[in-house]
């Protein structure tokens, strides 16, 4: 699978998968400890930019150069993305992000001092696409030899 610059196929391929499976496991820069799940709350007109929320004792909470690793739903995108998690203190943007999916986690509601709101101000992503199709498939559980042209696509840059 030949790398080349993220361009707006890749790009458009990543975000609707992302959007359909919005996990991905963070860790911080340089931590000692495991990277952690966490489900990110995704805006459509925000450019390089995703959310969590979660409680100011959390190993990510403290913000810095993190790096998130994405594997959706249908293993159709793999992706791995740097940047800055910061405080979000816009109040606009944590109640358009709180949902009952949010309040389940956090039970106090989203006036409790406890739970934050991190943005990822994503800087760089590699992704891989699989799209493997139909001959490809067949060549996968026939064990005959996959070309990596015919995997999908392998791109790098902002996303």
């Amino acid at each position: 699978m030949e790398t080349k610059s993220m361009d707006s196929d890749v790009r458009e391929t990543f975000w609707k998968a992302f959007a359909a499976s919005p996990f991905i496991m963070m860790q911080l820069e340089g931590a000692r400890h495991h990277a952690e799940p966490m489900t990110a709350q995704l805006d459509k007109s925000a450019h390089h930019a995703i959310w969590f929320f979660c409680k100011r004792d959390n190993r990510i909470a403290s913000g810095g150069k993190a790096v998130g690793q994405v594997m959706t739903k249908g293993h159709d995108v793999f992706a791995c993305i740097d940047g800055t998690l910061v405080e979000e203190t816009d109040a606009g943007l944590r109640n358009q992000h709180w949902s009952n999916a949010v309040e389940a986690w956090f039970p106090d509601g989203k006036s409790d001092p406890s739970v934050m709101m991190l943005r990822f101000d994503i800087a760089d992503g590699e992704v891989w696409t699989s799209d493997m199709g139909l001959k490809g498939a067949y060549k996968l559980v026939s064990g005959k030899k996959i070309h990596p042209d015919e995997a999908g696509e392998h791109a790098v840059g902002p996303v």
